[in-house]
């Protein structure tokens, strides 16, 4: 086990921090990184151009930091790609510079990834911590919310972002299966590596808050804020970041080829590939069967394979050439009109992954008679084809024993998403013992069980059954303590005139929000 002493069987650990005009917070997140109880460590500042911060990195004589002082301004992926060229550490961990470490933070997740997990990435919780910016551009802190503590879910991370850069450590030789930083990209970039982290390992989750990032409440100078102003260019990164695919082999993921079928590439069928490229999370090539007279794509579209096919081919022969192309190991048939949705291949596709049995295929919600489209284990499929090549597709997988079917409700991804609504909605709606039952059944069923627990401790206190209430919270403040709960159990004892315990517990919420915690007075 690592220790806290400096010792050498320590492994090195490259923390990387860029910053760009904000010399107000430096000093704070900087020292949050120098007052780790972890010592074996390099930090990378790196000066992204703007203000000047040699002074400040200076005044820290830390032989640890290593100072990247550039003028201009490249962007955040460049930055972290240059310090990333030069670190040494075993793993990496990242900071924003206006976010900050609690002192334990890279030796807890150090302990997890050398003594807890075989994955090569690892993940903390933090505060979200609203605040508002004064006019000489300080913050006040409005609140600390532990706003998310969820369960590592490679599905989700796919479809959008659950595991924050400030939260996240990882082992510096994985990037040489993931590439570096992607530096056209402007926007999300923590995403944009998270996703490729998932195609080559799990990520273990740490239910322990270990720092802290900063949320203005009115306008403000992230690039994740700023951003989000220009709609074309966000979704421009968003639509890249979605359709990168690593250089194989994957270790984690199993890839999904799309067949789609168009007599002719007209309006209606380039509708159709934009609506995939636009809607499609998972991992995919579209290919298109096409032979010369059928048209032009008239695309930029990536990861699209155009099949060469003779112009007299049947539509089976079609399917044929391109099933020989495929390099997924899941086959989706899809029509050219077929209606494009959000989830139209994923839902199918999610409940194939999870079916353990042989012979099974599941059809796309849209698919019919006149529409059909269906999504297939590729040597199934090309098992079928060879038993039965001179029947169509559809008769040759039914004469093959392959099952087709319909997606079942308890099948769909993301039950764990689509359940916490509905236990937030009954909550707004005043339904407090409904709220609590979804959050206990979702806690029994989908891990996540201190968050959920938090939520079925608020949500009994609101319907007034305070005693299962404390006896709820009173197990997840011993376990994790947050603001949240720290405060739920104050009132809990407020209310039964326990006032002694109720100020204690207040007094430990007032120490996190002011916080005490970063400098050790907690």
């Amino acid at each position: 086990m690592a220790q806290k002493n400096g010792t050498t069987n320590e492994p090195k650990v490259s923390v990387l921090l860029s910053t760009y005009n904000r010399r107000r917070y430096l000093p704070i997140s900087l020292s949050s990184i120098v007052r780790q109880d972890y010592r074996n460590l390099e930090i990378f500042v790196i000066r992204d151009g703007g203000e000047e911060v040699g002074d400040i990195v200076g005044s820290f004589n830390d032989s640890r930091i290593v100072f990247i002082d550039r003028k201009d301004n490249r962007g955040l992926p460049h930055s972290l790609n240059e310090a990333i060229g030069r670190a040494t550490g075993k793993y990496i961990c990242y900071l924003g510079d206006d976010d900050l470490y609690y002192p334990h933070h890279v030796s807890t997740l150090v302990d997890a990834l050398e003594n807890k997990t075989d994955c090569q990435a690892a993940y903390s919780d933090l505060y979200k911590t609203y605040c508002r910016i004064l006019p000489d551009g300080s913050r006040q802190v409005l609140g600390k919310f532990v706003e998310i503590s969820r369960d590592f879910d490679r599905f989700f991370i796919l479809y959008f972002n659950h595991v924050l850069h400030v939260s996240l450590m990882h082992t510096r030789d994985i990037l040489e299966k993931t590439g570096l930083y992607n530096e056209k990209v402007t926007a999300l970039i923590d995403w944009d590596m998270t996703r490729r982290l998932v195609f080559f390992t799990d990520f273990y989750h740490v239910a322990d808050v270990t720092g802290e990032f900063y949320a203005p409440v009115s306008d403000n100078d992230r690039i994740s804020f700023l951003k989000r102003k220009d709609s074309a260019g966000f979704a421009t990164n968003f639509l890249s970041i979605r359709t990168t695919r690593p250089a194989k082999p994957w270790s984690k993921l199993k890839d999904l080829s799309i067949i789609f079928m168009a007599d002719r590439l007209d309006r209606l069928a380039g509708k159709t590939v934009s609506s995939i490229w636009q809607q499609t999370f998972y991992p995919y090539k579209l290919y298109i069967p096409v032979s010369a007279a059928a048209g032009n794509v008239g695309t930029d579209m990536p990861n699209l394979v155009c099949v060469p096919v003779d112009a007299l081919a049947t539509q089976d022969q079609q399917i044929d050439a391109a099933l020989r192309d495929c390099e997924g190991e899941f086959v989706a048939i899809a029509p050219a009109d077929l209606p494009v949705n959000d989830m139209w291949v994923e839902e199918p596709l999610y409940a194939l992954i999870n079916n353990k049995e042989k012979n099974q295929a599941y059809q796309m919600e849209s698919s019919s008679d006149q529409l059909w489209s269906a999504v297939f284990r590729k040597e199934e499929l090309l098992e079928a084809r060879k038993l039965f090549p001179n029947e169509p597709v559809r008769q040759s997988v039914l004469k093959s024993g392959i099952t087709i079917q319909r997606v079942a409700p308890e099948e769909i991804p993301f039950q764990f998403d689509s359940l916490l609504k509905q236990g937030k909605q009954a909550g707004r709606n005043g339904n407090w013992y409904e709220a609590a039952e979804i959050f206990e059944y979702i806690a029994e069923h989908y891990q996540n069980e201190l968050w959920m627990k938090s939520l079925v401790a608020g949500a009994l206190h609101k319907a007034g059954d305070d005693d299962r209430a404390a006896e709820l919270v009173k197990k997840v403040n011993a376990s994790r303590p947050t603001v949240d709960t720290l405060l739920l159990e104050a009132r809990i004892h407020k209310k039964s005139r326990d006032f002694s315990r109720a100020i204690e517990l207040l007094e430990s919420a007032r120490s996190v929000l002011k916080g005490d915690y970063l400098y050790g007075n907690s």
